[in-house]
């Protein structure tokens, strides 16, 4: 019975006739003996009669709890079909609603009761992990402060890490850092399963944290911690902190980016124009915009641009408007882009027809902020305006893909953050892709961990970046698609993966010599799922 509740190594009606006598499983299960394809189809079977994405969710998380092989074969296998249920867009309302639809704990939840105990607690998991996928909740998607409901998003991660870059289950860890929460709904929810309490705050926060960071790295020698969705002042602060002393990111600011700059990439294969020269305006300031705006920045300078020049070609719009110089409160990550000689500017559409930008990157999670008279200035002043609407969840997207590619008369290089199908328009079918984080973490991660590097460096996503984009077709270009499909995303995974290997190796971060085929060290330790 114990084999049958382990996830790990429990296969059901798979289990042979052999089996199920050397493993005392007899009369334990239905005589039937069934393989993982019969079984995978079982499963799609059941989920494509169930009516929403929160159900299909909720019946997948409930098979990862038991079978985690077949789990993955369901997800590897149906990839398109399966990570918008299992990660965005419906993670966001699993997350809303996650006390209610709870079932079984997954991952560690370490509360800021636990001070002085992490170290103890985290004794407690059974397995050798090598990559955490760590929140606290404050700013989960563009949905706000989750707290400890958050914990969605680290199992959706890992979830990806798995599916899409063979990272073994085992190794895993999702956790929440549960600092209570100031969203009164949630403080008043009978059914909230975190800490019902105001959110902790200065001092106490930040060496709650470092307690934390210590036990981590001391309970799992060499662990890859992933930041993930912290609010903007704990973001930037945590990854500055640790990022020269630990094995670190944040996905938020450094997969965003890449993912980002590879879709840019791709779009001046389309239009034949440099990064140096465009003139990229960023809805949102926060975490997403500058990492973002960071990461282009220093591809301007490897193309030959001068900092200065490479600077002044972002440009960031928050919810006060564009980011000046002189302007009062600026936060520390906005001053790299608060330009001069420029003055106040209060809505996106003045910025653009001001500006005049070749590129609009939405990540501010405000939706429906392109409107159709932001799309026609882009129209008007770019013969192949690029646009990227990277918001997600799809209730929080800047604009949908028909919208994007009708008010621009087909003429957009569009990338977005949540789903949508392929737009007819004018005898032409465009197939758009998402700008999604799922192409960069899990290669980047995957390459950090066979390499045993010590740290994780911009460089690494840089080379990720451009990877990526190497990654896209001329036929993919020729249909509109930004980012390779989907499926082939395990392959994607392992090139990005060589590539941030081969930085780690050449810099000296590795742990050991480089081997003679770098990408032959990556697929010998991808997890496969299979019985």
């Amino acid at each position: 019975m114990t084999l049958l509740r382990d996830p790990l190594l429990n296969k059901g009606t798979a289990f042979t006739a052999q089996e199920r006598h050397e493993l005392g499983l007899r009369g334990l299960l239905p005589p039937c003996v069934l393989t993982m394809e019969t079984q995978v189809e079982r499963v799609l079977v059941n989920l494509r009669t169930l009516p929403t994405d929160l159900e299909k969710y909720v019946a997948l998380n409930a098979l990862h709890d038991r079978n985690e092989a077949l789990f993955f074969r369901v997800v590897v296998d149906n990839i398109d079909e399966i990570q918008p249920i299992i990660y965005t867009p419906t993670v966001g309302l699993a997350c809303q609603k996650y006390g209610l639809i709870f079932q079984r704990p997954r991952g560690m939840f370490i509360s800021s009761r636990d001070r002085g105990q992490i170290a103890a607690i985290l004794e407690n998991w059974p397995y050798p992990a090598k990559l955490i996928v760590v929140t606290d909740g404050e700013r989960i998607l563009g949905l706000g402060d989750l707290g400890a409901n958050g914990m969605g998003i680290p199992v959706g991660k890992l979830s990806l890490y798995s599916a899409c870059a063979g990272v073994h289950p085992e190794l895993c860890l999702p956790i929440v850092l549960d600092v209570g929460t100031n969203n009164e709904e949630l403080l008043n929810d009978p059914y909230y399963l975190g800490l019902c309490e105001r959110r902790l705050t200065g001092e106490a926060y930040d060496s709650f944290v470092d307690e934390f960071m210590v036990a981590a790295r001391k309970t799992f020698p060499g662990v890859l911690i992933q930041f993930e969705d912290f609010a903007n002042h704990s973001a930037f602060k945590l990854l500055h902190k640790y990022r020269d002393e630990a094995c670190v990111f944040n996905d938020d600011i450094q997969g965003t980016a890449a993912v980002a700059l590879a879709g840019l990439f791709s779009a001046l294969r389309v239009n034949g124009g440099k990064l140096r020269d465009q003139r990229i305006l960023f809805l949102g300031a926060g975490e997403a915009a500058t990492g973002i705006a960071d990461l282009v920045t220093s591809a301007m300078m490897a193309e030959g641009a001068s900092e200065a020049e490479a600077l002044r070609s972002n440009w960031l719009v928050d919810s006060r408007g564009l980011v000046v110089s002189g302007r009062e409160g600026l936060s520390g990550h906005k001053l790299r882009y608060a330009h001069t000689d420029q003055a106040p500017i209060a809505d996106f559409l003045t910025a653009i027809k001001t500006l005049k930008p070749t590129a609009i990157i939405g990540v501010a999670a405000v939706g429906g902020a392109f409107t159709p008279d932001v799309l026609k200035a882009m129209a008007a002043l770019n013969e192949q305006p690029i646009v990227f609407a990277l918001s997600n969840p799809t209730s929080k997207a800047e604009c949908s893909a028909e919208d994007a590619y009708r008010y621009t008369e087909g003429r957009a290089l569009f990338a977005c953050g949540s789903p949508y199908d392929p737009v007819k328009l004018n005898g032409r079918t465009f197939v758009p892709r998402q700008g999604n984080n799922s192409y960069i973490f899990p290669g980047v991660g995957l390459g950090v961990i066979a390499s045993r590097s010590r740290l994780v460096t911009d460089e690494m996503f840089m080379a990720a970046a451009h990877t990526l984009a190497d990654c896209v077709g001329k036929e993919d270009l020729a249909q509109g698609s930004l980012y390779p499909a989907l499926p082939r995303i395990r392959e994607v995974s392992v090139r990005i993966a060589a590539a941030v290997a081969d930085v780690a190796f050449q810099r000296g971060l590795a742990d050991g010599p480089a081997p003679n085929d770098v990408k032959d060290l990556v697929q010998s330790q991808m997890y496969e799922p299979k019985y």
